[in-house]
């Protein structure tokens, strides 16, 4: 899955990037589209989408197809840290281990759909 703004596929460089991650199973959320939605619900309180200033920053991270390793390394923590953020996330948008589903797609999805 991937959303881009107009001004980012007009980049060749981040649009030639963000198929290449879609491609491979990732996401290519834009960052602009995705700072602004996490902005709008940071304060709105309904459960179960109450996330924690960190762990709405490691979904928007996760948005942009980044790896867990990715991850650390931008927020200079440990990946095990970004692994207990990321399990604490899927808890609490209800999204339980399943060999069909990519949890990480659907927690950026379910997180995203929670603010319409």
């Amino acid at each position: 899955m991937g959303y881009l703004l107009k001004d980012r596929v007009f980049d060749a460089e981040q649009f030639v990037d963000a198929v290449r991650r879609v491609a491979a199973g990732g996401t290519a959320m834009d960052p602009q589209v995705i700072q602004q939605l996490l902005a709008r619900q940071a304060g709105d309180g309904r459960p179960p989408a109450r996330l924690t200033p960190r762990e709405r920053e490691v979904l928007e991270l996760m948005a942009q197809g980044r790896s867990n390793a990715a991850i650390a390394a931008k927020l200079v923590v440990t990946e095990r840290a970004i692994a207990k953020h990321t399990a604490n996330i899927f808890a609490k948008l209800g999204l339980e281990v399943s060999d069909d589903d990519n949890r990480r797609v659907l927690a950026v999805l379910a997180y995203l759909d929670h603010g319409r």
